[in-house]
């Protein structure tokens, strides 16, 4: 069920976003060559419990994973690119790093995503990250009341296609509000003017991703981790985003912090 929220619930949402936004941030900085996905994931786990704020993730168990995600932030490196779980990994300079981050706030909950690379960077990494940075901007600015699903999806995909790149429309956007995943689906690829209208109140997560050379995934040994099928490098990025009257309002825009 497709549900809209009034003005007074979508600034109720406006501290998650914020603390979403501040947890990827902080992760992010202190993400380099030589840090261990479970350190990431301690951390955000202590951020978590002093903001008194509650995890989307620990306690997932969707149809499409394995039991109990068990942590609680995605992380995802090279190869995989969606539900990466942490594990005993140290990072080594040139890893394509992506973190996926949700969490509820007084009942409320914000959703987010970023790519980056910690050390050496490869072009054709740089060039991933920039395109799936693009299509999640463009697609915002046509998260208008004006517009409908489709057009969401029609700007990300004009902004993939143009860089060569496929597009997996097996997992994409979605709703966001009391529960981490609601309606409506937004696929990575479609057609402009078709689907729901975008009406004001709604508040969606936009979240395009890529796979370097191929658009078909495979699922990792731990049930969750998503990879690419051939072995390229993924990207992904994310926000919440209320759709209103007055325009796009991006709940876990990282600006505010001096960074993108």
């Amino acid at each position: 069920m497709i549900e809209l929220r009034t003005p007074t619930e979508i600034e109720q949402m406006r501290p998650a976003g914020r603390f979403v936004a501040e947890v990827l941030a902080t992760l992010r900085d202190e993400t380099k060559v030589g840090t261990n996905l479970l350190t990431l994931d301690r951390h955000a786990h202590d951020m978590i419990r002093k903001a008194g704020a509650e995890s989307c993730y620990i306690d997932y168990a969707p149809s499409f994973g394995s039991g109990p995600f068990g942590k609680v932030i995605c992380t995802s490196i090279n190869d995989a690119v969606l539900h990466g779980v942490p594990f005993d990994y140290t990072l080594r300079d040139g890893d394509l790093v992506s973190l996926d981050f949700a969490a509820s706030v007084d009942g409320w909950v914000a959703d987010s995503a970023v790519s980056f690379v910690v050390g050496t960077a490869r072009d054709e990494d740089l060039r991933l990250i920039d395109t799936t940075q693009r299509a999640l901007a463009a697609a915002i600015a046509t998260a208008t009341t004006d517009k409908r699903i489709g057009d969401i999806s029609a700007a990300i995909a004009d902004v993939c296609h143009a860089e060569g790149y496929s597009i997996n429309t097996d997992f994409g956007g979605h709703g966001v509000g009391r529960t981490m995943h609601g309606d409506p689906h937004i696929a990575n690829n479609g057609k402009a003017g078709r689907g729901y209208p975008l009406r004001d109140g709604l508040v969606v997560a936009i979240e395009p991703w890529l796979l370097a050379t191929t658009d078909e995934l495979v699922t990792d040994a731990d049930g969750w981790t998503l990879k690419s099928a051939d072995g390229s490098r993924g990207a992904h990025s994310e926000h919440t985003v209320a759709i209103t009257a007055d325009g796009p309002i991006v709940l876990t825009d990282r600006s505010f912090l001096g960074v993108d």
